[in-house]
């Protein structure tokens, strides 16, 4: 067993058993999201979707926390911005932000969030945009931009309603609580809870179990899901006959059947 290990300044990528790990590396401000980290944060997403090795996708925090949102420092310059500036500099900024989420709600296969510590405001919406969720005992999680006078601007009144229904996410969106585990598993917040010592090693084991399909099986499969709420039943009959269409063509389709038959002959 081969660990190889790609490095940015505050990206840490590993590579274990086909499941590469992401690590958010700014532990000395609980891996807040500043202009850097999002642009490598992108760049590996990018690189993890065309790496035919790596059939999914673990992304966590180094040190105590997940992520605890975007980077403070950001927020003052956009208050020293010039008047005239701040609107568009804005609108380029969340350009940038909706990218890095984009790029993991995207990627092609199951992706886990490992959330290892606190995870708040856009942290939180990163782990939402993830396949699934798996927390530590010891994690907090909080929708917290409104205690910022913002709206949550990374996906996350998107991605929650979609796990919590829609009155409960307004709820811990305008109330900014915080949530522990045992309550976000109840609602569907996250899928998981793992003890904090155990909490790499069992998303890395449901990781390998999520990926032993077919890639391209997995790929359209997870592409036609996120479709579901905002397609007719139609509409995803349709996108299922072009995706069988292609997975008939599969080498691992073939190899399955080849070998079905063969077993029912012998």
């Amino acid at each position: 067993m081969t660990i190889n290990v790609r490095e940015h300044e505050f990206i840490a990528l590993s590579h274990k058993n086909g499941i590469a790990t992401v690590t958010l590396n700014r532990p000395e401000v609980r891996n807040a999201i500043d202009d850097q980290m999002r642009a490598e944060l992108i760049e590996t997403f990018e690189h993890l979707a065309t790496d035919r090795s790596v059939r999914a996708v673990i992304l966590t925090g180094a040190g105590k926390g997940f992520c605890s949102g975007g980077d403070v420092s950001g927020m003052r310059a956009r208050l020293d911005a010039a008047p005239g500036d701040v609107a568009f500099n804005g609108w380029t900024r969340q350009r940038s932000t909706h990218k890095g989420v984009a790029v993991i709600h995207g990627i092609t296969k199951p992706v886990i969030a490992a959330v290892n510590g606190a995870a708040f405001g856009l942290g939180l919406d990163m782990a939402l945009a993830c396949d699934f969720i798996i927390a530590s005992k010891g994690a907090k999680m909080s929708m917290s931009f409104i205690k910022r006078g913002l709206v949550s601007d990374g996906g996350g009144m998107y991605f929650l309603p979609r796990r919590v229904g829609l009155s409960r996410a307004k709820e811990l969106i305008l109330t900014a609580r915080v949530v522990e585990p045992p309550e976000a598993l109840q609602i569907g917040m996250i899928d998981r809870v793992a003890a904090p010592e155990m909490l790499l090693e069992e998303a890395q084991t449901w990781a390998e179990q999520l990926s032993i399909g077919s890639p391209a099986a997995i790929a359209l499969t997870k592409s036609i899901l996120d479709k579901t709420f905002e397609s007719s039943d139609e509409a995803i009959f349709a996108l299922g006959r072009e995706a069988q269409a292609i997975c008939y063509t599969t080498a691992e389709h073939r190899a399955s059947v080849e070998a079905f038959l063969n077993k029912t002959n012998g």
